[in-house]
Order: structure tokens, then sequence, then C-alpha cells
């Protein structure tokens, strides 16, 4: 080829991936083996930092109740529980989640799911 001459030709590139649901949103997902960048659900971080909010709210007295809360968020007081059980996640776990290290297979809608009290069997359980 010489030098300023116009490349012909057509290149074909093959990248294995598939589709799949990640918190709330479709992500590529590469097959086993290959390396993906760190990756943090935005909308787990968000429920880990509402679940640890409303915490402090409550424990400061600022409110009474879970019930009084939820009024004043505007939300289900069952949802505000249920995020607010995020609160008992390991700190392995939850530092995992804000790394961006916790897995495709953590999402919000499965830490929301019971999941054991114990710090050492949670850790099983998430893997």
């Amino acid at each position: 080829m010489t030098r300023g001459s116009p490349i012909t030709g057509t290149v074909t590139l093959h990248v294995p991936f598939r589709v799949v649901k990640h918190g709330g949103r479709k992500e590529m997902q590469l097959p086993e083996g290959a390396t993906q960048p760190r990756r943090k659900d935005s909308t787990l971080v968000k429920a880990l930092a509402r679940a640890f909010r409303w915490k402090r709210m409550l424990e400061s007295g600022e409110f009474a109740t879970i019930a009084e809360l939820a009024e004043r968020e505007g939300i289900a007081p069952s949802y505000m529980t249920r995020i607010m059980r995020l609160t008992l996640l390991s700190p392995k776990i939850v530092e995992a989640i804000l790394d961006g290290t916790q897995g495709p297979e953590v999402t919000l809608a499965w830490v929301l799911e019971p999941v054991p009290a114990a710090w050492e069997e949670q850790t099983c359980h998430f893997g």
C-alpha cells in the first residue's frame, strides 16, 4: 500500500455479548472470562443512600415512626421498610455495591429479597 492511498474493503468484527436487564436498565454482558470494567449500579447505590438517610432520620428522633416518615417522603411505608432492610447488609456487601464489584446478579430486586441476619451467612448468600 502506498502512502495516501485509500483503504478499501470490508472489515467485520464479531463481539460476543448478550443484553440483560440490570437495575432497571438494559446492559451488555460479556461472556465468561472476559474482563468487564467496574460499573456501579446507580439504582442500588441510591437505594442504599436513602435507606441509611431514613435510618438516621428515625434514630435522631426527627420522625417517630416509619409511617410518619413515609408520608413525608410520599412513599408507601411497606416500600420504605423494604428499602431500610438494606441497612442490615454486612459492611463488605455495602462496600462492594458502592465500589461496583458486587456482581451482575446483585440487583435492587435481588437484595430486597429476605437475606440471612448474620453477616457471614450474607456473604455466602451473595457470593
